[in-house]
């Protein structure tokens, strides 16, 4: 129950910092800088206790590389739901209500693929990071992990955020949808999207590190 409830205080916190940075309207720096801050230091409390997946897609990788046993995986979901759908509800509570600053459903049609790319590279980019940081042989008892993550994040936000809205998790994208940052008929973007750079991320560790079990 402690790996779960983890999860869950740790993906509430990430889906708090972005409503209250975007919906609050920070400057165009400030929601990035927060936002991968508050995944790293996320990641740093709880990582010895749950892994600190804190997104679907995550998990899946670290199913997919035999760190996250499959009993865990349904359960972490559900927890990182959870989470992103309280916090969403907390920061509407502190800010109001949030309103539709950034909805890729409405934008054009051919805009799908660009915003399906950048979800994709950025979340497999997250991934390959996070495989290689906090389960590789080479990299064991690092003191850096959750810099890298958090700043994995905080890149792709700067690079994609305003072609994607830079959500690169599952469990976020439920999250800005309650929030009304984003149209509930995009919601399958970031699904697909996410998950498959996961996938991809997970598959080309095992090609890379094919010795490290």
């Amino acid at each position: 129950m402690s790996r779960y409830l983890t999860e869950f205080i740790g993906t509430f916190f990430l889906v708090l910092t972005i409503g209250c940075t975007v919906m609050g309207g920070a400057p165009g720096v400030i929601p990035p800088l927060a936002i991968g801050a508050a995944l790293m230091v996320m990641v740093f409390a709880g990582a010895h206790v749950s892994g600190a997946h804190y997104n679907p897609a995550v998990t899946v990788a670290l199913y997919l590389r035999g760190r996250c046993p499959a009993g865990d995986v349904v359960p972490y979901w559900a927890a990182q739901f959870a989470g992103a759908g309280l916090g969403a509800w907390a920061a509407m509570c502190v800010l109001g209500k949030g309103v539709n600053v950034y909805a890729p459903g409405a934008a054009p049609h051919e805009a799908i693929g660009q915003v399906m790319l950048a979800e994709f590279l950025f979340t497999f980019a997250l991934a390959y990071v996070v495989l290689n940081v906090a389960t590789a042989k080479g990299t064991a008892g690092n003191m850096f992990y959750g810099l890298a993550i958090g700043m994995t994040v905080m890149a792709g936000a700067f690079a994609v955020g305003h072609i994607s809205g830079g959500v690169f998790n599952p469990a976020v994208a439920v999250g800005i949808s309650i929030m009304g940052l984003a149209a509930w008929s995009s919601l399958w973007i970031y699904l697909l999207s996410t998950i498959s750079g996961a996938v991809l991320a997970a598959l080309v560790f095992r090609v890379i590190c094919h010795d490290d079990r």
